[in-house]
């Protein structure tokens, strides 16, 4: 990967102590060659920063934001209040095993979606991130559908293995 590439996928994170989840989201992007920024913003602590960052997003060229927050998670939201990118939205396991950060990413008021996958599913959204961006992109398009031919060739490769499995009263 060229990592002079101007970065298309912004992962946002509340603090560093979501990278551990977050991990799974950037090693997505990074076996997809897909160019990638890291950063903590907080949308309480850090408030102007984050308006800034999401008014200037698109012009230095990012595509998709993947934004990550627990407990009060307004980071997602206030992210997509102030730009016009896509935004997804990561909860993260922390009070209220995660319900209290997702129920803040899905109630979103009309005009200012976040796309919110599940509790602590960084992978998944990595993976819309590529869904999207292949929208306009025929090698990533291609990277996309190979990946998901990958995962039914792991359950093919699972019964195929299941087959073998000797019980007596297995039929």
């Amino acid at each position: 990967m060229d990592n002079t590439s101007t970065p298309l996928v912004s992962v946002i994170m509340g603090s560093t102590s979501d990278l551990p989840i977050m991990e799974k989201a950037l090693a997505f992007l990074e076996t997809m060659e897909i160019p990638f920024e890291i950063n903590a913003l907080s949308a309480h602590r850090t408030p102007a920063e984050v308006e800034s960052f999401a008014a200037n997003a698109s012009k230095r060229g990012i595509k998709v934001i993947i934004a990550a927050a627990g407990m009060a998670a307004a980071l997602p939201g206030v992210i997509a209040a102030n730009t016009a990118l896509p935004v997804i939205g990561v909860p993260i396991k922390s009070s209220m095993e995660g319900l209290d950060a997702m129920l803040s990413m899905i109630q979103m008021p009309p005009g200012i979606p976040v796309a919110t996958v599940a509790i602590n599913g960084a992978l998944n959204a990595a993976i819309l991130a590529l869904e999207i961006l292949s929208l306009g992109d025929k090698t990533l398009e291609a990277k996309m559908i190979a990946y998901k031919t990958g995962l039914k060739q792991k359950i093919v490769k699972a019964n195929e293995d299941l087959s073998k499995l000797d019980y007596k009263y297995k039929v």
